[in-house]
């Protein structure tokens, strides 16, 4: 890769040897994937969960932060995605002392490194959204999808050190989603119905997420009549980057790359359409006749729009098993205040801040509440938990309050 005069100055060490070691690992990442030079990014968004770290990773970061004690950190605002816990419901989840313990040590080293702790994977609805044309650095999938296509920000997905790495450099390889080559749409995908529900948005991000089926296609949607909300498109985009590994789609008429068909496509795409039995059959195969033990809303967080629709949902019911609200923690605080929060533990849920589910030890939770069939309306959820050891099951907001009322989903 070519380095320019800054770039050689950190790999020789000037800025000390955690910007080297850092320059190091993404010199490696751009050579595979055959990146020619840096581009400067302006965001990072780091996605280091204390389960996927586990010990070993921990670890890593606090030799990474005890090297850069009393040098200066990270050299842009970097940001973190959910934790593994909340921590004040952390005795409610049945997380042990050793989780919370690793998840502790995790945020002192990252806040040591100059990382803030925003805990979100919805920074695009609630921190600082990223814009046009701006190239950033960001992890999670939900988060780079969106920033993406709706955004119109350049980013490839970057794993937790690629992400940190760009945080301590202010710069990423120059490959992938930053050219605009790239960018250009693969196929093309005429939606014949417009979805009504955030489950049916998640359900045909997973429809198209497997008809792209890998990380380098770009679907081009045509056919939707009404413009999405951001919720819709969060949806979306969460469920395509979960089944098809897809990093950037295009809408035409709605995303700000694709005013026309031919700013983002020319000649003869592949051809697919999506009717409403596809949309149909991927919802009813996340659907049996049997009691659910738990409602969750997660994956991605919820916005304040979806905690205020829950809240008129969970209005004068009472729960029969439990229900988890998951959010972020610059939305918590408005949810109480607006008292979304007192009407949803009112009913008997829970709302969580600043956690996505299946990052939490699930698995463990699981076990330690005895929970097995889960609903929810995230596509993305109902994707990754079955790898867990829980039945997921899909259905509308409306149908998993009603669900958590009485014990089963109709």
């Amino acid at each position: 890769m070519r380095l320019n005069d800054e770039e050689q100055e950190i790999l020789a060490g000037k800025f000390g040897p955690v910007p080297k070691l850092a320059l190091e690992h993404q010199i490696k990442v751009g050579d595979f994937f055959g990146a020619k030079d840096f581009v400067a990014v302006r965001q990072a968004h780091i996605m280091a969960d204390s389960e996927s770290l586990g010990e070993a990773g921990v670890r890593w970061l606090e030799r990474l932060a005890a090297e850069r004690a009393g040098r200066k950190r990270v050299r842009i605002p970097t940001i973190t995605d959910p934790r593994g816990t909340d921590f004040s419901k952390a005795a409610f989840l049945g997380q042990s002392s050793a989780m919370l313990g690793l998840e502790e040590r995790a945020i002192a080293a990252f806040l040591k490194l100059g990382v803030m702790m925003t805990d979100t994977c919805i920074n695009y609805q609630t921190v600082q959204p990223a814009t046009l044309n701006e190239h950033v650095a960001f992890g999670d999938t939900g988060v780079v999808i969106y920033s993406n296509a709706v955004c119109g920000a350049r980013s490839n997905y970057e794993g937790g050190p690629s992400a940190l790495a760009a945080g301590l450099t202010a710069r990423t390889p120059r490959y992938g989603y930053h050219l605009p080559e790239q960018r250009r749409a693969t196929l093309s995908v005429r939606v014949e119905f417009t979805p009504r529900s955030l489950n049916e948005w998640g359900a045909l991000g997973g429809v198209i997420g497997r008809l792209a089926g890998n990380y380098w296609a770009v679907p081009m949607i045509e056919g939707i009549e009404a413009t999405p909300g951001s919720d819709a498109l969060k949806h979306l985009g969460a469920a395509m980057a979960s089944y098809g590994s897809t990093a950037l789609y295009h809408m035409v008429g709605v995303t700000p790359e694709a005013r026309r068909r031919s700013d983002v496509a020319s000649g003869m795409l592949p051809e697919h359409r999506v009717a409403r039995t596809a949309l149909e059959a991927f919802e009813q195969s996340y659907r049996k006749d049997t009691k659910v033990d738990v409602v969750v809303f997660s994956a991605p967080q919820l916005s304040i729009f979806e905690l205020r629709t829950l809240a008129e949902l969970c209005d004068g019911q009472r729960f029969s098993v439990p229900l988890l609200a998951v959010t972020s923690p610059q939305v918590k605080p408005d949810a109480d205040r607006l008292g979304y929060t007192r009407t949803i533990e009112a009913a008997g849920g829970t709302v969580l801040s600043g956690m996505c589910f299946y990052q939490s030890y699930a698995r463990e939770i699981a076990q330690a509440k005895g929970w097995k069939v889960l609903a929810t309306n995230s596509a993305k959820l109902v994707n990754i938990l079955g790898g867990y050891g829980y039945v997921p099951m899909l259905a509308s907001m409306e149908a998993c309050v009603e669900a958590a009322q009485k014990g089963r989903l109709a």
